[in-house]
């Protein structure tokens, strides 16, 4: 992608903005505790109902019962609130002088698959989403990775062409579905990765 053309860096926001601890969140949910976390947090994405969770076709409340039957228990709404938000870890993967710095030179927005709850709790505690102006949450548009739609939803309110934009995600199918309508994609791995790809693409300057 020639660097005069980039307008816009888009970014997914679970593995590549915020740390995923699974264990953390499913180590308060009842019938839990004799289970491996990650099979558990796979099996809850195969959910028959959590494509509805993750697009907004289900309630917070409806959710909580949903897996107070499945999982065993009786928690509290405002108890389970609690535990399914642990599973976003405080500390950022990304250092804030990097966004800042970005957020001076392009226009930044986050793309995720994510549900209410998450959403809240985000724009609650995360204060690096202050360098993000264009927010695209799954549960607010009714539409889900790979889905073209969450995609072109970005462009639109970053106000941008697909070949202006860069897209970063951890998971590469979703970048795949990204470069597919024209945007630049970079499946990220870690900071230093990420740090090192912007600068051959002359979005960071070169150390040196």
């Amino acid at each position: 992608m020639p660097p005069a053309k980039l307008r816009a860096i888009i970014f997914d926001i679970g593995r590549v903005l915020v740390r995923i601890d699974v264990a953390r969140a499913l180590d308060g949910l009842a019938g839990t505790a004799s289970q491996d976390p990650k099979e558990i947090w796979s099996a809850l994405e195969k959910d028959p109902r959590w494509r509805d969770w993750q697009e907004g076709r289900i309630s917070p409340h409806d959710w909580h019962r949903h897996l107070s039957r499945r999982l065993g228990g009786n928690p509290t709404f405002e108890q389970f609130r609690e535990v399914w938000n642990r599973v976003l870890a405080p500390e950022p993967i990304l250092d804030d002088d990097l966004l800042a710095d970005l957020s001076k030179r392009f226009r930044l927005a986050v793309l995720s698959n994510t549900d209410p709850l998450h959403v809240a709790h985000m724009e609650a505690h995360h204060q690096f989403l202050s360098h993000f102006p264009h927010r695209i949450y799954s549960c607010r548009l009714g539409a889900s990775k790979p889905d073209p739609l969450i995609y072109k939803e970005a462009l639109r309110a970053c106000g941008v062409r697909a070949q202006e934009a860069l897209y970063i995600d951890d998971i590469p199918a979703f970048v795949e579905a990204a470069v597919r309508l024209g945007i630049g994609g970079i499946v990220f791995k870690s900071p230093g990765q990420l740090t090192a790809e912007l600068r051959f693409l002359e979005v960071l300057p070169a150390t040196g």
